[in-house]
């Protein structure tokens, strides 16, 4: 159970020892579902001077402040908090609360006010309303650190991802400058190939990035209409041929003769361009892609098998993470983003299904895509 620290300030004995007799017995939620519950634990002072003395040594989360007090006033106690910058949320405690203190004491960070005479349970109420907002304002911090901290994740991986690429195109411009690559027509052309190719490296980063953030921002444009599966399939199949065909890879396509579903036919591409290149990719010459499409009583099942290089154990649960790529002697020379498999769950979970891979090292792969519809 947490506890929150709080002061009590109040020229009155009584009213300061009855506020720390309830506080000291109650626990509050932040709601009356939640399971977590707060305790307090109560300070008092008899005087503003007194309790800025205290906070400039620990500041409460709860600060309950007279409005009359002998020397310096409760609007001056604000004031002083206001200057220090203390985080802290006061209740007002007052008898003569006018609507011009009322704003003023607002204006000087008052967060709410408890009028005297007050009961037990008029002290809880206010407590608890107390209590919610800092719920609400410490989850606020979490979240905040939380998307600091991924925003700086996210250009730390990407600095690092596209570091490579621009210095090897920034190499091969330099060979093309000071005339390393000679007069050879076929010297120059690999060079420029090559430059070439970390290019398209870098723009394809490009592309699943704004996709990712697209899709988890919500703000992806989504045309939903009929379309169908295997035509997807076939266009996946077809973009991936010469790069087969180079290596002798063959590719099968078994399907239905029709397989509606309604989906965006762009996110449909975007799944099967990813399953279908990967298993070109991470195959071996000669290898084998079978692309099975079949129907199951709640959902479509996309299927790409593979017989190239397979997983070891323990790297499936990690590859449809973010800028995850499973790094090793054979994998090594082939090009990626790590951003692929995380977009076609992220979009596998938009059609209320999933995607899920099995394989072992040198025994090929099989991922799995499930879609509702």
């Amino acid at each position: 159970m947490d506890t929150l620290k709080v002061l009590v300030v109040d020229d009155e004995t009584g009213m300061r020892l009855a506020v720390a007799r309830v506080l000291n017995t109650y626990t509050a939620r932040p709601d009356e579902t939640d399971e977590h519950a707060v305790g307090f634990s109560v300070e008092t002072a008899e005087s503003g001077e007194a309790a800025l003395e205290m906070m400039a040594a620990s500041v409460p989360d709860i600060l309950l402040l007279d409005m009359k007090l002998p020397g310096m006033s409760g609007l001056d106690v604000l004031r002083e908090i206001r200057e220090r910058r203390h985080e802290t949320l006061t209740v007002m405690i007052t008898a003569y609360a006018t609507l011009e203190t009322a704003i003023e004491a607002t204006k000087r960070g008052a967060h709410d006010f408890l009028p005297k005479p007050f009961t037990p349970e008029d002290l809880r109420v206010a407590i608890r309303r107390v209590v919610r907002h800092l719920a609400v304002q410490r989850e606020a911090r979490r979240l905040a650190e939380e998307k600091r901290q991924v925003r700086f994740q996210f250009i730390s991986v990407l600095g690092h991802e596209l570091k490579a690429p621009l210095a090897a195109v920034e190499g091969y411009l330099q060979i093309l400058k000071d005339g390393s690559a000679g007069s050879d027509p076929a010297v120059v052309a690999r060079v420029i190939d090559r430059a070439l190719v970390r290019t398209e490296g870098m723009r394809k980063l490009i592309v699943d990035l704004l996709n990712m953030t697209r899709i988890e921002s919500g703000q992806k444009r989504r045309e939903l209409a009929s379309a169908d599966l295997r035509d997807a399939a076939s266009a996946a199949i077809e973009t991936v041929s010469a790069a087969a065909a180079a290596r002798g890879i063959t590719i099968r396509l078994e399907a239905p003769e029709r397989a509606p579903i309604v989906a965006d036919r762009g996110e449909l591409d975007i799944i099967l361009n990813n399953l279908v290149s990967n298993a070109v990719k991470y195959n071996r010459d000669q290898g084998r892609v079978a692309v099975t499409i079949d129907r199951t009583d709640t959902c479509w099942r996309l299927s790409v098998a593979d017989t190239g290089i397979g997983l070891a154990p323990g790297d499936a649960q990690r590859l449809f993470q973010d800028f995850v790529r499973i790094k090793n002697e054979q994998t090594r020379t082939i090009p990626g983003t790590g951003l692929g498999l995380s977009i076609v769950k992220k979009l596998a979970l938009l059609y209320g299904g999933d995607v899920s891979v099995e394989g072992e090292p040198g025994a090929g792969s099989t991922f799995t895509v499930t879609l509702k519809g």
